[in-house]
């Protein structure tokens, strides 16, 4: 399908703005898949193009927030390879379901995740203190709880994706003892692990726009450069209110879609 000059430049300002609220939070695809959807795009090609073009954006921003990895190397690998896994099943559910499938529960699901990001810092400190009553240590990769949830949050990033970064933020929040811009860099790892491992399985089995891609996938990598220039800055208190607000737009957006 050709774009006009207009629509190219709109797909672009829209790769540059989700790469960007990817890297600092998550649900980009809120702002792109619209875009792609008023191009003309039938939304399961619009999906597919999103997820492709996005994935440059993810790596980017993983990039940026390469300081923040440092140490994080084994839990990374551990988390990522649940993600994968979720990701590639997740994308599968694309092609066998319908979009309605998931239209009541994620609202609802994002809803939870901000309610848990809110509360991140004293159920935190609960979980410390159990630890502490118990004599247990905290478990690098969060043990089976954290793995099980990201699984299934990977499983929705491989289907659609919009506020998946949240997901993943509230899950790790509570069980890892680490600050929130640290497990904010690994969001980005698995955010680009399931975008990558969905791209790759669409590349064989789905239609997608190739135009949409590029442009998604140029502006997307810019967009994760200035996230991770804008991210990093931002304290924890700034940068947990920006995941709040973020989501409850995504939540208002989804209840109008």
């Amino acid at each position: 399908m050709a774009l006009s000059i207009w629509e190219a430049l709109a797909v672009l300002a829209a790769g540059i703005g989700a790469g960007t609220i990817n890297t600092i939070v998550g649900s980009g695809t809120l702002i792109t898949f619209p875009v792609l959807l008023a191009t003309g795009l039938p939304p399961i090609t619009a999906n597919v193009s999103n997820a492709l073009g996005l994935v440059p954006g993810s790596i980017s921003g993983a990039i940026g927030y390469r300081a923040e990895l440092r140490g994080q190397g084994r839990r990374a690998l551990i988390l990522g390879l649940t993600a994968l896994v979720g990701g590639l099943g997740g994308a599968i559910l694309l092609l066998a379901l319908p979009s309605e499938a998931f239209d009541m529960i994620v609202p609802a699901l994002i809803a939870l995740a901000l309610v848990l990001v809110l509360l991140q810092p004293r159920l935190a400190r609960a979980v410390q203190r159990r630890r502490d009553d118990n004599g247990t240590a905290c478990r690098p990769h969060g043990g089976p709880v954290l793995l099980a949830g990201l699984l299934l949050a990977s499983g929705y990033g491989g289907y659609f994706g919009a506020a998946q970064g949240v997901l993943y933020l509230s899950l790790m929040g509570p069980l890892l003892d680490e600050d929130l811009q640290r497990l904010n860099a690994v969001k980005n790892i698995l955010g680009a692990v399931v975008n990558g491992v969905a791209a790759c399985f669409f590349l064989f089995v789905a239609a997608f726009d190739w135009t949409a891609v590029l442009l998604i996938a140029v502006g997307s990598a810019l967009g994760g450069q200035i996230g991770a220039k804008v991210g990093r800055r931002l304290p924890p208190t700034a940068l947990r209110a920006v995941i709040v607000a973020v989501g409850v737009v995504a939540i208002v957006q989804l209840l109008l879609r």
